[in-house]
């Protein structure tokens, strides 16, 4: 019944989109619009904010599945959240979460764009940049990442790079972890764990890390202006544009559901030239050209 329901002819010829955001931050507009821009002008909008409180997403969205739209657009976690929670007779399309899969959100009508760049892009572009690298280094928190480190160990390894990570439980732990992984490693990669990175540690981290004279790699370009080597990001608008050519294609009937959350399909690199000079790191022409921010 479900899967007649995802592909029935009726929703195809549907015109109102259900919009459904976590709460009113700049991230999320940013997505929002990005995603509006896809849309033909016979589409019918309706917008709802959680403000921030998953019991009043899952009303809103009780609410949203009686009205019966083509497709609901879930922005942020709490939102794709109380939709998977609510919703499961009509197609879902998220954006700006990171990690679906530890929040179920993998339910037969549900589908996104990932927040993330993709290992092996991270990893390509981390080889090319530091040609000569032999051991990378990382902190993380084993109950939140664990399953990335295992993975990019892996990856690493048949690069010839080896991946040496250090783990950490609290915040607590990240300076002598930090100072301890230092000497050993020939640069140190950033991922998204929220127990390693927060407002106070990411500018020690950068700090001790130039001290060190260890490049640090990290995930967004808020990172580079800070003094971080190389990062790699994604940009909002152009995962919320994504998001709305897929909600396009599975109300016309292109795409059918159940589909995996699909990978962002534009990356950006930013530089910081002046990080590079200190540590003496030479960036190569080709790749600097490509760069989308330099500092």
């Amino acid at each position: 019944m479900l899967l007649w329901l995802l592909l029935c002819p009726a929703l195809a010829s549907a015109t109102d989109i259900v919009i459904l955001k976590s709460s009113d931050i700049a991230a999320y507009n940013q997505a929002l619009s990005g995603f509006k821009a896809t849309l033909p002008s016979g589409v019918v909008l309706s917008e709802y904010d959680l403000q921030g409180d998953l019991e009043k997403g899952r009303k809103l969205a009780r609410k949203i599945r009686a009205s019966d739209p083509a497709l609901v657009f879930a922005v942020g976690l709490k939102a794709a959240k109380a939709a998977q929670l609510e919703i499961v007779d009509i197609p879902v399309v998220y954006s700006m979460v990171l990690d679906p899969a530890k929040y179920g959100l993998n339910t037969p009508n549900m589908t996104g764009i990932l927040l993330e760049v993709p290992i092996e892009r991270q990893l390509a572009t981390i080889r090319a940049v530091l040609p000569n690298l032999k051991r990378l280094g990382t902190l993380y928190d084993p109950s939140k990442t664990a399953a990335l480190i295992e993975e990019s160990k892996r990856l690493l390894k048949s690069n010839g790079i080896e991946l040496i990570p250090t783990q950490v439980t609290n915040e607590r732990d990240v300076p002598s972890a930090l100072r301890s992984l230092l000497p050993s490693v020939g640069a140190l990669w950033l991922v998204p764990d929220s127990t390693v990175l927060t407002d106070e540690s990411l500018r020690f981290i950068l700090n001790t890390a130039l001290e060190e004279r260890v490049p640090v790699i990290g995930f967004s370009r808020e990172f580079a202006r800070s003094g971080a080597f190389l990062c790699l990001s994604v940009n909002y608008g152009d995962i919320g544009r994504q998001a709305g050519q897929l909600a396009r294609k599975i109300i016309d009937g292109q795409v059918s559901l159940p589909m995996r959350p699909l990978h962002p399909d534009r990356i950006e690199m930013s530089l910081n030239l002046k990080t590079a000079k200190f540590l003496a790191l030479e960036i190569p022409k080709d790749l600097e050209s490509k760069a989308d921010e330099v500092y």
